[in-house]
């Protein structure tokens, strides 16, 4: 009994810890809510979620899915590391051939099969719902790399001069691609359209020579492969020029049969496992899926290979192709596609690239003879350009790129899977992200593949699901945990058998209502199953849960939870305490019904070092000041009283020096401290010691300055040390005040009377400067009376020289 108690009362510490947990840690809220009855579904509710396996895990009243949590909460409530299921995913790479590195002209001659352009070439993952596993993928365009161009041409009458110019087309274009790579071959196929009405006339004449007058056609057909793919050029000429032109009665064409059997009958073509360009050249339009019912054919193009002695048979039995079709034909065979058409067309066919992966359109002169110009530049711009693409995904996964290509250029998102600009001998890499977001039904290996688009080689990667723990594997069948084997107990629970439940599968599913059971789960002197908070199971209650997972309900009854507590400043508990079957359970130095009493007296301490100044208790954490005249947090503000220096004054100068205005009583009044004397101020105890200290200097009844300490030790004794001799000022010396006051007054004297010489010395300068101006100005009448006549009359000798 003792020792069940004991258990109950560690379950009960365990279940208080992940409760707190749960408001520290709300990270395992989806684990929770996933209501996982076993560890296969818990690991599959995230990848945070881990499953106890622990066998005495569960405390009463808690269901099984609570063993599925986040990692950090389960080791809060006492599940130890060892016993915890958490598998995780990982990669491995199986095969990892380095890209090829080698230059044109080398001796090295490599088959296309031994030329490695992306790296790696397989691997394995294996993932966990809701874990991506990360992976790098290299890709390098090789120099010399093989080409394969298949030329396919309308052979419509309007396209009459420009077969002309295709007829040396062989060589030409071999002599041109010799410089991009040293292994080419090249094919020619023409198509005109199908040989039903409305698309020809089917009159015997027409049939015969679809032209008129006297133009010699050759007879329509839907699609021709005229030469299979070759390296050598001049058969490529013989054999176009050979061609005739043919005729139809409207102006789109049935291309799209003619493109559809090129990209699937590959071995009839010759395409090698190297770099497909079809070259598909029109001045006209295209039938797409639906336009064959104007010839009564509905039934849907099968995309397989229909040639016999090279000539496409069913033309008149299946219906065009659809543009999503022929994309997906096109991108499984690898094949780019390079649409040479008219000024005219151009816009159309722009519109189809955009649909069209690894698609280029060039503007074809009225006689195609530009055509060898337009393939090479529409290579180029295909070739520098490297899209990745996936097989079809499984059910549930995701696939997330981002690409690191040339000077620094990264993508995210759909430009996550390209890079552009690619030269030769560039290496991009690009970090591939897959992820599952829930397992297969059946838990079995998928496949699924990468590949730039427009090249054969590929990764291929198998996806294997971590459905399962390790642990389900040594479940125990029929044992006898699960209540006389009804149930397989596996991962420290027990997995019923259909049919059973409980947490050991002791009850049947008929029995789940029973009165009899439901007695079980009603307290003493309660009508209440489960406390209204549960259900009852199997006559035990398992407590229901809340939407806020952080919430829980617990006990046998599930009459306890931890959010139905006291609270202060609106926390649970005051948030310094665990709510514990509606009861506080408060953290050390608290108490109270809310936790919110602290014991610790810190707060309480005054700046002398004593608990509320030795004036008041320390309640809660805060001072109760016991002196009403008292007040402040530590009760040492005192409006109507003296400092420390201030109030003992009196005291210490009466006892250390007998005088002062209690000289008289000191012997009564002054013997609550004791006191020592000192030399000088340096031998004053200094701060820093034990006990509160203060330094005062006070002046007494002679103005002279005495020092003295005042503290208070731990048993509250006051102690006092005093410097014994004060410091009084020395008096006045009569001769020096006396000299300067007189010096002074003469100094003054003398300044005042060389202030007035100076000022009058100015004035009168100013005004001589006045008179001065005012004398120059001054100007006088010097003219002469014209009536007036001299008394004076002067008379000059002319004999006289002056000698």
């Amino acid at each position: 009994m003792a020792k069940t108690n004991f258990n109950s009362l560690i379950w009960v510490v365990l279940l208080c810890c992940s409760i707190w947990h749960g408001f520290a840690q709300p990270g395992g809220s989806d684990c929770i809510k996933a209501n996982a009855k076993s560890c296969g579904e818990c690991i599959q509710a995230g990848p945070n979620c881990g499953w106890c396996k622990e066998e005495n895990f569960l405390q009463e009243g808690e269901p099984t899915s609570a063993r599925c949590d986040d990692l950090r909460a389960l080791e809060s409530k006492g599940c130890s590391p060892n016993k915890t299921e958490n598998p995780r995913g990982t990669k491995e790479i199986l095969k990892n051939k380095e890209v090829t590195n080698r230059s044109r002209g080398t001796t090295e001659n490599l088959k296309p099969e031994d030329i490695t352009q992306i790296q790696p070439q397989q691997l394995t993952l294996k993932l966990r719902t809701g874990e991506p596993q990360t992976f790098s993928l290299t890709f390098k365009r090789a120099e010399d790399y093989p080409i394969d161009l298949y030329y396919l041409m309308d052979l419509s009458y309007s396209m009459k001069d420009d077969l002309e110019n295709v007829k040396s087309l062989g060589t030409a274009l071999m002599t041109e691609m010799k410089k991009i790579t040293s292994d080419f071959r090249i094919g020619f196929g023409s198509f005109v359209e199908k040989t039903v009405m409305p698309y020809i006339s089917t009159t015997p004449a027409k049939l015969r020579n679809p032209c008129t007058g006297d133009q010699n056609c050759t007879s329509p057909f839907s699609y021709k492969n005229v030469l299979n793919l070759t390296s050598n050029g001049k058969t490529f000429n013989e054999l176009v020029g050979k061609q005739h032109i043919s005729g139809n009665l409207d102006s789109p064409e049935g291309g799209f049969d003619a493109i559809m059997q090129v990209a699937v009958c590959g071995t009839q073509i010759g395409w090698r496992n190297v770099t497909r360009l079809l070259v598909f050249s029109t001045d006209a339009g295209f039938h797409f899926a639906g336009d064959g019912k104007l010839g009564g054919i509905v039934l849907p193009n099968d995309g397989r290979c229909h040639l016999e002695n090279n000539m496409y048979t069913m033309s008149h039995y299946y219906d065009y192709p659809s543009i999503a079709h022929l994309v997906q034909k096109l991108s499984e065979n690898n094949i780019q596609t390079i649409f040479a058409v008219t000024e005219e067309f151009q816009a159309v066919y722009k519109e189809l690239k955009n649909l069209i992966p690894k698609s280029a359109v060039g503007t074809l002169s009225a006689n195609s003879s530009n055509v060898i110009q337009l393939i090479i530049d529409a290579y180029n711009s295909l070739s520098s350009e490297v899209i990745l693409e996936n097989s079809k995904l499984p059910k549930g996964v995701t696939i997330n790129y981002k690409s690191y290509c040339k000077n620094g250029v990264n993508g995210t998102g759909e430009n996550g899977r390209k890079c552009s600009n690619i030269s030769i001998g560039d290496e991009v890499k690009f970090e591939i992200s897959v992820t599952a977001n829930e397992c297969p039904k059946k838990g079995q290996n998928e496949t699924i593949k990468i590949k730039p688009l427009g090249f054969t080689e590929e990764v291929e990667i198998n996806l294997q699901f971590i459905c399962e723990c390790q642990c389900q594997s040594e479940g125990i069948p029929r044992s006898p945990d699960c209540h006389e084997g009804n149930g397989t107990f596996e991962c420290g629970a027990c997995r019923c058998n259909e049919g059973r439940i409980g947490k050991e599968c002791e009850c049947s599913t008929d029995e789940v209502n029973s009165e009899d059971m439901d007695a079980y789960c009603r307290r003493e002197n309660s009508t209440e199953i489960c406390s209204n908070n549960g259900e009852c199971i199997c006559g035990q209650c398992v407590c229901k849960k809340r939407e806020n997972t952080n919430e829980v309900y617990s006990g046998k009854y599930c009459e306890c939870d931890n959010f139905n507590c006291d609270r202060s400043n609106g926390l649970i508990c005051g948030g310094n305490g665990v709510c514990k079957c509606r009861v506080c359970e408060c953290y050390p130095n608290f108490t109270g019904s809310a936790c919110d009493c602290s014991l610790d007296k810190s707060s309480c301490m005054a700046s002398n070092g004593q608990i509320c100044n030795g004036r008041g208790t320390c309640e809660c954490g805060t001072c109760n000041c016991t002196d009403a005249k008292f007040q402040g947090p530590t009760c040492e503000m005192c409006q109507t009283c003296l400092g420390v220096c201030a109030e003992h004054k009196d005291c210490v100068q009466c006892r250390a020096f007998k005088k002062g205005e209690k000289k008289d009583t000191c012997s009564q009044g002054c013997k609550n401290f004791s006191m020592t004397l000192v030399e000088s101020r340096e031998k004053l105890p200094q701060p820093g010691q034990a006990d509160p200290l203060t330094h005062c200097k006070e002046k007494d009844v002679d103005d002279c300055w005495f020092y003295f300490t005042y503290s208070v030790n731990a048993n509250n004794d006051a102690i006092v040390h005093v410097v014994e001799t004060p410091e009084c000022p020395t008096g006045p010396d009569i001769i020096p005040i006396v000299a300067g006051v007189v010096a002074g007054i003469v100094l003054i004297g003398l300044a005042l009377l060389l202030i007035w010489k100076l000022l009058m010395i100015i004035h009168d300068r100013r005004e001589f400067a006045k008179f001065e101006k005012e004398k120059m100005n001054a100007k006088w009448d010097t003219g002469e009376n014209p009536i007036y006549k001299s008394a004076v009359t002067t008379v000059v000798n002319p004999k006289y020289e002056g000698k």
